[in-house]
């Protein structure tokens, strides 16, 4: 059995934690209805609100916008999420992310085929993906003509107000907010789902941070491009190629990339420790926030680093800074020689982990 729980900012309920009070130490998180928690492959946060994907349901958490009835305040439980097309059939999710106060996700077709987007929220940048006239969905709604008939999405990324789908031949699209360049050479509010080119190799994977959109090849070559702002050196310090690489991820300033081996490689902002520090013991599985970053050690310890000032790297010390070190959050060597963990997520200065108890 899995449990999950959470600390770090929560002042809009988006830990579930059945309070709104921000936590430096974890507690486990509440929920409305039962989840197995054991079938979540993803955990995705938005500005204010987080969403699990489990059992091909979306749960959710906080608040997605004020503005809007029945996606305003969920609460501070988590709540499935009720998504239904026209005809009232409910739709099985496939994937999911979060912009700053939006959803977007992914539904399979009649083929078995992830290949419907559906987005609702507010998106006043054209991250909802539906044209100009669409800034404010209470319903989900399909984008329209997207992906291109018989091609999937397989990856779906998004950061504050721009998002990126990685196509099943390799091409990448991106919407919302393109006016650094980080939906491609547009520099501009893209307001539906544009193919962005001349990238040179067949994209796998993508992550968003606040300003930019990392894209990356076969793992075993190693392509990568940043896309977007240079500050903070994103895309100068950008390694050419990293073969190897196991994961990604982006915080709202820097990219971080898991390699098989353990080592982790970052680059980006680092002025409150966002970058991997010295001397970091190998890790098997990262989750990164907005401006910190949750390491999974190979030995079974959960650790955490960056920006921690709503307690999200664990009891407030250095101005909430974690620089050039890191906390050991959770450690096996004091928990029940039963318990493994077996996971950790991460949002806007929030932190997960996901427990494995045994089952009784």
């Amino acid at each position: 059995m899995t449990t999950i729980y959470a600390f770090g900012s929560n002042g809009s309920g988006q830990l579930a934690l059945g309070h709104k009070e921000d936590v430096s130490v974890p507690e486990k998180v509440h929920t409305q209805e039962r989840i197995l928690f054991d079938s979540v492959n993803q955990l995705k946060a938005g500005g204010n609100h987080t969403l699990l994907l489990a059992a091909n349901s979306i749960y959710c958490s906080g608040i997605v916008n004020h503005e809007l009835s029945e996606w305003g305040d969920i609460g501070d439980k988590f709540v499935q999420m009720k998504f239904s097309n026209d005809s009232g059939c409910t739709l099985p999710i496939v994937s999911c992310a979060a912009s700053w106060e939006a959803i977007l996700f992914t539904q399979q077709d009649k083929y078995g085929r992830s290949s419907m987007l559906y987005t609702v929220g507010t998106g006043n940048h054209g991250e909802l993906g539906h044209g100009p006239n669409v800034t404010k969905l209470t319903k989900a709604q399909l984008v329209e003509e997207f992906p291109p008939f018989g091609l999937e999405i397989k990856d779906l990324a998004a950061c504050v107000s721009h998002a990126v789908a990685v196509l099943s031949n390799g091409d990448v699209y991106g919407w919302g907010n393109g006016r650094k360049g980080q939906i491609g050479e547009t520099k501009q509010i893209v307001y539906r789902p544009r193919k962005i080119t001349g990238l040179g190799f067949r994209v796998v994977r993508a992550v968003c941070g606040r300003e930019f959109t990392c894209l990356f090849g076969d793992p075993e070559v190693g392509h990568l491009v940043v896309l977007g702002s240079d500050k903070w050196n994103l895309i100068t310090a950008a390694p050419k190629i990293i073969p190897g690489w196991k994961d990604i991820g982006a915080g709202w300033g820097s990219i971080h990339v898991l390699m098989n081996n353990g080592n982790l490689v970052s680059w980006g902002r680092d002025d409150h420790g966002q970058l991997a520090p010295t001397g970091l013991p190998k890790i098997s599985q990262i989750a990164v926030g907005s401006e910190h970053t949750l390491g999974l050690t190979m030995d079974g310890n959960v650790l955490a680093w960056g920006w921690g000032e709503h307690g999200n790297c664990g009891p407030v010390t250095s101005g909430g800074d974690v620089e050039r070190r890191w906390n050991i959050i959770t450690a096996s060597c004091f928990t029940q020689p039963s318990v493994r963990f077996t996971g950790v997520g991460a949002g806007c200065a929030t932190s997960w982990i996901f427990a494995k108890f045994p089952d009784t």
